[in-house]
């Protein structure tokens, strides 16, 4: 049997055992002599599967505790839930009210500034050349680690002198200030796509080696079909589930 298909093999056996629970969060996998020896492979073999469960992002490697089972319980997001009315009728965040609801605990550290957005952002808020933009920078937070990271960008000439301006969370959320305003969010559109992390985000997200990301763009549109908020989510996979359901009318 091929090399490949040996470390495959063990991989296999390994991740079968995390998928069903037999191996949970924070259980120590068996150690690379241990699994030398049940499996009957050499100690390069079992350390190719080990590292292919690595990039998978279902196990860690530690000096002091060896290879460990990540905890992988995604937050579950419903894209399409974010423009509707919150079911309890409290005015919370959208990304508050959805960790709430599955008995959690959300925080974020937030930066606001007035910037002159990259074109990919300024034009899709169709602004004028040179015309700036506030941006919203979060770091959020779930059961006090870095979940995800989410940059709304908003016309400067559209919010300057509401609260979307001025540093510190907005409880009720940013979109019902843009309802107060006269530019509530009748339209979406959604960009999603996968990549590998840039150094920068791997580091404000504490991401383990080898776990992509998921980028996920919307821009909200009010009644005349404006652009009034561009948000740039950068969402780590093994963290996320997107859940879109759609009707038929």
């Amino acid at each position: 049997m091929a090399r490949s298909s040996l470390y495959q093999q063990v991989a296999s056996e390994l991740r079968r055992a995390i998928y069903s629970g037999d191996l949970g969060p924070g259980d120590q996998l068996p150690t690379e002599a241990d699994l030398m020896v049940s499996h009957g492979v050499s100690r390069n073999t079992v350390r190719l599967a080990l590292g292919e469960l690595v990039n998978e992002g279902l196990v860690t490697r530690t000096p002091r505790r060896g290879t460990v089972v990540r905890d992988r319980r995604p937050l579950l997001m419903y894209p399409q839930r974010e423009l509707e009315p919150q079911p309890s009728g409290e005015l919370r965040e959208a990304f508050a009210f959805a960790v709430s609801q599955e008995g959690r605990a959300p925080s974020q550290n937030i930066e606001v500034a007035i910037v002159n957005p990259v074109e990919e952002i300024a034009s899709r808020l169709e602004l004028a050349d040179g015309e700036p933009a506030v941006v919203r920078r979060r770091l959020r937070f779930v059961d006090g680690q870095p979940y995800n990271t989410n940059d709304s960008y908003f016309p400067l000439a559209l919010v300057a002198g509401s609260e979307i301006t001025r540093p510190g969370d907005i409880n009720r959320g940013a979109n019902r200030v843009l309802e107060e305003l006269g530019h509530a969010q009748v339209r979406v559109v959604d960009d999603i796509w996968a990549r590998m992390p840039n150094q920068a985000e791997a580091e404000r997200l504490q991401l383990e080696l080898g776990t992509p990301v998921v980028v996920y763009i919307r821009v909200g549109y009010d009644r005349s079909d404006v652009p009034v908020r561009v948000a740039v989510s950068v969402l780590p996979a093994d963290k996320h589930l997107i859940r879109y359901e759609l009707e038929r009318h």
